[in-house]
């Protein structure tokens, strides 16, 4: 405990305060002081002095915003599992919003996902326990657990509706970049923003153009990516920007701001681009979103972005523990800050479940008896047939967004295309 009023003095020197302010420090210092004393002293059951100051600092911290925490030990460690692609639990990233665990997104190809969570769900109980007085990190070590083991997690979602879903806990193994040609379209999924995100997507683009297809163009999939690093959200901009500004981050104090700028090549050559982002894409999601909107790089498709515009830095502090604390907001190139606001689409295009509708069949000219004959129309179909097996070519339709921006890329190279004639 006097190590601990000793630290607080060498911040009172380290940080020199009006006479009025040392002296309402001092006095808040004496509270907590007596505070800890007469519950150490008086609980009902005993409790340790570490598990007290941590639980205050926590306090602190979660008292600023929701994404301050105290990071002890064991979840310091777990911090640095995810950044590097690996973790245990049921992959889905949460937040604290008035008292409940909120979804930022499920990651992809976990067991949150296939278990059908979905980005905004709010999560009141864990296995029956109310989440609500949890801290974050109280909620999040009650979702991890032993692999194989299973959790029941009651979620409220839209309208009013209740759901109780049972997921079995699993290793969390990130493939943060999936990539393939559709269409010739080149199609890039990146679901986090871990280590190493800008080679994976650097290595796909490259296998692109050694492809036989001939790509028309891009789409960048960043729904339901929670964010990550932000020197890959840093990264993966540059790969499809000339020049110009990426992102700013400004501090309390002025000498704490940052910008950061293109460095390298537009490696696509300027082809046709489509980002698509929903309520799930968060952090440096929008700041890669952000950024070629701003530079007019890319269209933006899709719901507004979930709005996360703070940057968190891990410090340090005491042996094997460290703050996470908020030390920035980020701004896009033309100045913008979207922390509680999101990025709104260039085109806004909800996520529908669509439907065949069955036509009855009409007569055509080619079911009238004695009709002429085109002669054009053999050829046609045998150059089909030839071309049917050259390439693999998906069906997009299940997934309403991405089949509008393909639909968009086509539509772009075909007034290319006319245009150059």
């Amino acid at each position: 405990m006097k190590k601990f009023f000793l630290t607080c003095l060498l911040i009172l020197w380290t940080f020199p305060l009006s006479a009025e302010e040392e002296k309402n420090v001092y006095k808040y210092l004496n509270l907590f002081g007596e505070a800890f004393e007469k519950i150490k002293n008086n609980y009902v059951e005993e409790v340790s002095s570490k598990e007290l100051i941590e639980s205050a600092i926590e306090g602190m911290l979660s008292s600023l915003d929701p994404h301050s925490t105290f990071l002890n030990n064991q979840e310091l460690n777990e911090l640095k599992v995810q950044t590097k692609g690996e973790f245990g639990g049921l992959g889905i990233e949460v937040t604290l919003e008035n008292g409940f665990v909120k979804v930022i997104s499920p990651i992809d190809d976990t067991p949150a996902s296939r278990a059908g969570i979905q980005a905004g769900d709010m999560i009141t109980h864990l296995d029956d326990e109310p989440v609500l007085g949890m801290t974050l990190s109280e909620a999040v070590s009650l979702m991890r657990g032993k692999v194989g083991s299973k959790i029941k997690l009651t979620v409220s979602r839209e309208e009013n509706q209740t759901l109780q879903i049972e997921i079995t806990r699993a290793v969390i193994q990130l493939k943060a970049v999936k990539a393939r040609i559709e269409n010739n379209i080149g199609y890039i999924r990146v679901s986090s923003f871990n280590q190493k995100v800008d080679t994976q997507i650097i290595k796909a683009i490259k296998d692109f153009k050694k492809s036989k297809e001939s790509v028309i163009g891009y789409v960048l999939d960043l729904r339901n990516n929670p964010g990550g690093l932000l020197d890959q959200a840093v990264s993966v901009t540059d790969i499809f920007l000339n020049r110009g500004e990426i992102v700013s981050t400004r501090g309390r104090f002025e000498r704490e701001g940052s910008r950061y700028n293109s460095v390298k090549k537009d490696l696509i050559d300027g082809l046709p681009m489509v980002v698509l982002i929903n309520q799930g894409s968060a952090s440096a999601s929008e700041i890669v979103a952000g950024a070629l909107q701003d530079h007019k790089r890319a269209i933006i498709m899709g719901t507004k972005s979930f709005g996360k515009g703070s940057v968190q830095t891990i410090i340090p502090s005491g042996e094997d523990v460290a703050l996470k604390l908020t030390t920035a907001k980020y701004y896009t190139p033309l100045g913008r800050s979207i922390q509680k606001t999101g990025i709104d689409p260039d085109i806004l295009v909800e996520q529908v479940e669509l439907k065949k509708v069955e036509v009855q069949n009409k007569r055509k000219e080619s079911d009238l008896r004695g009709a002429i004959e085109n002669e054009q129309e053999k050829d046609k179909k045998n150059s089909d047939n030839k071309n049917k097996d050259k390439t693999s070519k998906k069906d997009t339709s299940e997934d309403y967004q991405l089949s509008r921006a393909f639909d968009l890329i086509m539509a772009l190279n075909l007034i290319d295309n006319k245009v150059l004639q």
